[in-house]
């Protein structure tokens, strides 16, 4: 087995619509942790789909057969690699803003935090804010993730931090998405809001409040 990982081959794999190939190729590599495959091959793997779409060397079908290739992997993966944690009775909700589409890194985040046993609700793509807001002042989760893709939304974005702030008992809102590697999102978010760029900065803040908790619970 080999622990060099070429995410043009699984891309390719992606863009065939081949799910076998990409799954045989996931697991013919040298075992790793479920964090490790998503940042370490799957990300950058979506990462060079993206570059062909920007660059016009794929078409949006490809791009989106690629998308649905990779979504059957990650929860294939998930449901391979996902035991059955010890629950910390902690909520978290995770959803895209109205008009993006891109769900693939927050459906990996939502697959880590049930793996640090948090209790989770996986919304996908475009949720409207109203719609967010009711199902969250009814479950009172601690935290909400958001995810950003389009800087046009960014406005959005802080909506819907500012109306989440407004509920009874306010989440901790956690944004993500492929912005935050290339703008500064403070302007748009609250004091209180973490901005996080990759699946690793989330494992460390999950590490974080793992700690913290225990801590708490101690005293």
């Amino acid at each position: 087995m080999t622990n060099v990982y070429c995410p043009k081959e699984l891309a390719g794999y992606f863009l065939e619509g081949n799910t076998v190939k990409a799954w045989k190729y996931i697991n013919e590599q040298e075992k790793l942790t479920l964090l490790d495959t998503y940042h370490a091959m799957i990300t950058p793997a979506m990462q060079h789909i993206g570059y062909l779409w920007e660059t016009n060397e794929i078409s949006v079908a490809d791009e989106h057969l690629a998308t649905v290739t990779c979504d059957y992997v990650v929860s294939r993966l998930a449901h391979a690699r996902l035991a059955s944690p010890e629950k910390n009775n902690r909520k978290a909700m995770f959803l895209c803003l109205e008009g993006e589409q891109h769900y693939i890194g927050l459906k990996m985040v939502n697959s880590l935090f049930e793996e640090m046993g948090w209790d989770t609700k996986y919304y996908g793509a475009n949720l409207p804010v109203e719609y967010i807001l009711k199902t969250a002042e009814a479950w009172q989760p601690a935290v909400v993730g958001l995810s950003v893709s389009i800087v046009y939304h960014l406005p959005k974005l802080k909506e819907y931090i500012e109306e989440l702030s407004k509920l009874p008992n306010p989440p901790v809102v956690i944004v993500g998405g492929r912005l935050t590697e290339k703008y500064d999102l403070k302007p748009y978010c609250s004091e209180n809001t973490i901005i996080l760029k990759d699946l690793k900065e989330m494992r460390e803040w999950l590490n974080y409040e793992q700690t913290k908790s225990k801590q708490d619970a101690a005293l």
